[in-house]
Formats: C-alpha cells, structure tokens, sequence
C-alpha cells in the first residue's frame, strides 16, 4: 500500500472587536477598538493565548521532535499577528519557533480576515498582498496555499488563485457538490490550469471542532483509539484526508479539561504505528497523488453553520446594510491617503463584525452566542454602523460634506 496521509490545517485568528461604541462617541473619539468589558481585546487575547496558542504549540513542538514526519499546516490572520506583536510577543516567539522547524506550512489569506473577495476583488488582491507581506516580515517564508476567509470558496476565486500562481487552495468537502465522490483525493478546480484543490473532512474534523466535549453527541467520550479507527475507515485507499479547523479548537473551544491535548497526542502517536501512514502540509498533500476529477462550486460554499453558505454573515437586512455601507467608503477612504484612517476601516471589514449581527438560532443558535462578545445582534450592528457613522465625519476633512450614510 503506497502512503497515506493525514492533511492537518489549523487557522488562527483574532479580531479588533468594536467597544461598545456609542452614538456620543461619533465625531468625538475615534478609538473603536479599545478595550473595555468584553469586548476587551487583550484580555481576550490573554486568554486564549494561555488556554490555546501556548500549551498547543508546546505539544507541536514536542510531536515534532518525537515524530520525525510529523507536519502541520497553519494560516495565522494579520489582525491576530498585530495583536500578538502589541500585547503578547512571548506567544508570537511560539508560533516562529514551531514555523523555523520547517514542518509548518503557512498557508496564505487575506490580512484582515474579510469577505472583501465578494465585494471587492481589487481590495481583496490588496488584503492577500499585505498578508504575505506580513508573513515574510514575521517568519521568512512565502505562502503557496491560499484558503478564503471561513473557506469561503467558489469557481471565481479559485480561477483568481490559480492565475495568482498559488499551487493549491482549500475548501469544504460538501456533500451536496462532491455527491457520490470523497473529500479524500485531490481535484482539479474548473476553468483553471495548474491548482489543485483540497478538500476538508467536515465529519472527521467537526468531531474535534464542535463535537469533542458534548456530552449528549453519541460518540462522547472519544478516546484516541475510536478516532483512529474511525480516520483509518474513512480514508481507506484514498491518499489523504483533510482535518481542517480553528487554532483555538485546542484548548479555547475544547477546554483543557475535556482531554483534548492528550487525545490529540495519542492520536499522532497511533497515526504513526502504521508504515504506510503519515501527516502532510497542504502543498505535500497537494502533490501527493494524481487528480481525482474536476469539481465545480458556482455558489459559494464555506465551512460554517448547517447550510455551509454565506448566511452566517449575510443572513439578514442588518449585515447586507453594514457591509454595503463599508464598502461603499472605499474609495474616499483610499483617497485620504490616511493611514489611520485606512487601517481601522479595514479593520472593520473583518468577518467577525458581520458574523455577531447574525440572528440565527435553532441549531446554529448557540454557535454564534458563543462567539460573540455582544449581548445581542442588534447591539452589535447598533456600535458597527456609529463606528461607520464617525468615518464619515473623519473623512469630511478629506471630502467634504457628504450624506451620513449613502
């Protein structure tokens, strides 16, 4: 039997949340992100650096020396590096000891983790830039992988990458596109030329992601030795499998608590108790066996919620007129040539901002609660749209008078 491979991808991220930016606070303090309650960006950071970002890279530093072919892939956000840089550069020395290894591939996305491919393709070209910019700056190498924001993916953006000259891109192996073939071999994205498609495992990876510590999931507790079992079958002669989740899965979504550190080190170590099994980065994965097939995702299809769409972020009329109203700034904003002023728009286009404004619940309900730092969607579209009402005032000395919004 030839070699097969676990693909394991993990994305960290961070972002600059909104204080609870008030109407008083327009035209008369520009400081959105400050922090304060919890909205508090450091003590966030604090946080989740001792519960996730320093005992993970502790562990992969540690399976690495025990494991000579044990390899990760890793995207890490601009705004998550900014952070790190400014509040805890002892976390940031981490993820460049583990990358200097040469078994952590950096996978490239946009700097400020937005949905700018889908309203603006020339700034989302401008965000990717400046993110393998920052990656060169921090930790010397050059990404060759591309993965959108939330795996956001369609036909569209895999033609950009392709003609960008990234040899591979990432996306959600979803049912209802692959139908009756498996997110375990390698794909040809249509109307392209030379990139290759990888595509995640939701089943074997949301075990880990979502599921791990429920108690009422059918499958708790999940010891190392029925996880293996279970990537074994689902691989079978495949040549890979893609385990694609969140950074802070370790410690942060999983607590410590639940045994997911010491599942997941037993885990590596019974992966490798077979010859012919062992861990891939993202570009190996991509090279490691023929094309399987072409697949086409004329919609957009991304890694989050049950519908595995964009609905988590543009799910209703509060998160289309936030983003239309960013958006829209663009071209004064870049006009100004003010690099304030830019960098807090941009900013504001992270994800995450439109992700809090979503009213989903049932199944989803939950998830979204989780992640936000706001009592409600409507408190945080009420701080996003002040915060796009005192751009337009910073941006009256550059322009103008103009409409407050419009």
């Amino acid at each position: 039997m030839s070699a097969r491979g676990i693909t394991l991808y993990l994305h960290a991220h961070q972002p600059w949340r909104i204080r609870q930016y008030s109407i008083f606070d327009t035209a008369n303090n520009h400081d959105y992100f400050a922090g304060a309650d919890k909205q508090d960006n450091k003590a966030i950071l604090d946080k989740v650096s001792e519960k996730s970002y320093l005992p993970m890279n502790r562990l992969l530093k540690e399976l690495m020396n025990r494991h000579d072919d044990f390899k990760l892939s890793l995207s890490i956000t601009g705004t998550l590096i900014e952070q790190l840089e400014q509040y805890r550069p002892d976390v940031l020395e981490t993820f460049k000891d583990i990358v200097s290894t040469g078994k952590v591939e950096i996978v490239a996305e946009t700097y400020y983790h937005s949905l700018a491919f889908f309203y603006d393709v020339d700034e989302f070209t401008a965000q990717v830039d400046a993110h393998r910019k920052k990656i060169q700056s921090v930790f010397g190498v050059t990404p060759k992988v591309f993965r959108n924001t939330e795996l956001a993916y369609n036909d569209s953006l895999a033609q950009w990458a392709d003609k960008q000259g990234y040899k591979a891109i990432l996306a959600e192996g979803w049912d209802p596109i692959l139908q009756w073939r498996s997110a375990n071999y390698i794909y040809k994205p249509i109307g392209t030329d030379d990139i290759r498609l990888l595509l995640k495992n939701y089943k074997l990876s949301d075990d880990l992601a979502f599921r791990f510590s429920n108690r009422n999931w059918e499958g708790w507790p999940l010891t190392a030795d029925t996880y293996h079992s279970w990537a074994e079958a689902s691989i079978g002669e495949a040549p890979l499998t893609n385990l694609f989740m969140d950074y802070e899965t370790f410690g942060e979504h999983q607590w410590d608590d639940s045994g997911i550190f010491d599942f997941f080190e037993h885990f590596v170590g019974m992966w490798h108790t077979t010859p012919n099994n062992r861990f891939y980065t993202v570009s190996e994965a991509a090279a490691a066996d023929d094309i399987a097939g072409e697949i086409s995702m004329p919609h957009t299809v991304t890694w989050a919620d049950t519908e595995r769409d964009l609905t988590a972020w543009l799910g209703n009329s509060m998160q289309h007129e936030a983003m239309h109203y960013l958006y829209d700034l663009r071209e004064e904003v870049m006009r100004s040539n003010d690099i304030e002023l830019i960098s807090d728009w941009r900013k504001l286009q992270t994800s995450d901002n439109a992700y809090y404004m979503c009213t989903k619940w049932f199944s989803d309900g939950d998830v979204h609660a989780y992640f936000s730092p706001y009592d409600s969607p409507y408190d945080a579209f009420l701080y996003f749209m002040n915060t796009i009402r005192d751009m337009r005032y910073r941006l009256h000395k550059y322009h103008g008078t103009r409409r407050l919004y419009g």
